[in-house]
């Protein structure tokens, strides 16, 4: 089984964040960090309330919103996690949504958090790392952090809305954002129409 860490940081769009999730949760292991600012977003955005009064119970929550028994969740000041060392071995890392302190904490190597932490152990493995920054629009800072990042080889995959596949709800472009996030990881899935098909 495959492994992938999901990071959701504290900015608007944990609905896709959340549809990656699920989608991963289908057939790999995840290893789930949220950061504490968007426990409330995800409450607001998309209905779905993760809060818990331990780790345990943070973690039953998410297993059952993604109706899977392979999912971890670790807090975001757990530096004694699993994910914040190089020696565990995942498949690749997502941050999804990626706020723009996160991506400045992740450009900088400033692991002020466990999604940095996590984040620049994929760099520093050379192992796949996608993120998806949600701000509009971008100042300079963020687009020289970017640029600094995808140099490294990080996917900067920010959440751009196609509409050549026929939206008809806004589920079905949550769909699009998230598929062409596993596109890039290259995790296979159905959930929206291709190009041509």
């Amino acid at each position: 089984m495959k492994k992938y860490v999901l990071g959701i940081t504290g900015a608007t769009g944990p609905v896709i964040g959340l549809r990656v999730l699920r989608e991963l949760a289908r057939t790999a292991e995840v290893h789930v960090i949220i950061s504490r600012q968007s426990f409330s977003i995800i409450l607001e955005e998309a209905g779905v309330d993760f809060s818990g009064k331990t780790i345990e119970a943070v973690e039953k929550r998410i297993r059952k919103f993604a109706a899977s028994k392979h999912i971890l969740y670790y807090d975001e000041v757990d530096f004694e996690a699993p994910v914040a060392s190089g020696s565990f071995r995942t498949d690749g890392m997502f941050v999804v949504p990626c706020s723009m302190k996160s991506l400045s904490g992740i450009a900088n190597g400033y692991a002020n958090g466990l999604v940095e932490r996590a984040a620049d152990v994929a760099i520093k493995e050379g192992r796949p790392l996608v993120l998806a920054p949600r701000e509009m629009p971008f100042s300079a800072i963020h687009l020289e952090n970017m640029l600094k990042l995808a140099r490294l080889g990080v996917r900067i995959a920010p959440p751009v809305m196609g509409f050549y596949h026929g939206p008809k709800r806004v589920e079905d472009m949550i769909d699009f954002v998230a598929g062409k996030l596993l596109d890039v990881m290259g995790v296979g899935h159905e959930i929206y129409k291709r190009w041509g098909k």
